[in-house]
């Protein structure tokens, strides 16, 4: 809240009227130089203002008034209000020190380069520039673009850093949605747990071999004997 009355010079100008307070008293009180309170008590400043009572709008009581005029280095103090009105924020581009208006392209091109979903109005919003720069940086058509180098507007000092992320904050909300991959569907509990499947994964997910009949498993005699006679015949051969 602020420490300034409302109406400082209607103020000042009832407490001239209405009061033995000093002209520094006042002057302080309502924030104005002592010499202009000392134009209005002459008539020669604020002569069509009509005087507000700070009493009434609860600003000063009537006790602080008298403390003032009985020690002339009193400060007066304004009264607590009972409701905080909020200060009205400003609206309008974002002033810039002239000694860093330079950097502001360079500032712009690092928005748009790291942050492309920022729209105009908030790249304007946290550099204070106009609209037709940040499209001649975008297109590379600025004066300067060969000369631009990508910089931080928080390092700068333009912005910052709740500031730039409030306003990434705000544009991610406009990103359209990307569709995520649907989750594999998990197999039930009878297809995981029937005799295949665990033949299957303690094999390491190789298919398991069938089961050999039993009219393989009983040798056939004469082909026994065809195989011992051949291996026979190698080993004569081989000698």
């Amino acid at each position: 809240m602020s420490n300034t009355p409302l109406m400082p010079k209607a103020t000042a100008v009832w407490l001239v009227d209405n009061t033995a307070l000093s002209f520094d008293q006042i002057a302080g009180f309502c924030k104005l130089h002592p010499l202009e309170v000392k134009a209005i008590a002459d008539g020669e400043s604020a002569q069509g203002i009509k005087g507000l009572d700070p009493i009434s709008t609860g600003q000063l009581t009537r006790e602080e008034i008298n403390r003032g005029q009985a020690n002339p280095n009193y400060k007066l103090k304004l009264a607590e209000q009972s409701v905080r009105v909020p200060e009205a924020k400003r609206r309008g581009p974002r002033y810039t020190p002239v000694s860093k208006r330079q950097d502001r392209p360079n500032a712009i091109l690092w928005l748009v380069r790291h942050h492309p979903e920022l729209k105009d109005a908030q790249v304007m919003r946290l550099v204070g520039t106009t609209k037709p720069t940040i499209q001649a940086i975008r297109d590379r058509t600025h004066w300067n673009s060969a000369n631009l180098s990508p910089m931080d507007p928080v390092t700068l000092g333009l912005c910052s850093q709740i500031d730039l992320d409030m306003e990434v904050e705000k544009a991610a909300k406009y990103l359209p949605q990307t569709e995520q991959p649907e989750a594999a569907q998990l197999l039930s509990a009878e297809e995981t747990t029937n005799a295949d499947a665990l033949a299957a994964a303690a094999l390491g997910g190789m298919t398991p071999t069938p089961p050999s009949s039993s009219e393989d498993e009983i040798p056939d005699a004469d082909a026994v004997f065809a195989k011992l006679t051949s291996l026979k015949s190698d080993d004569a051969s081989e000698d």
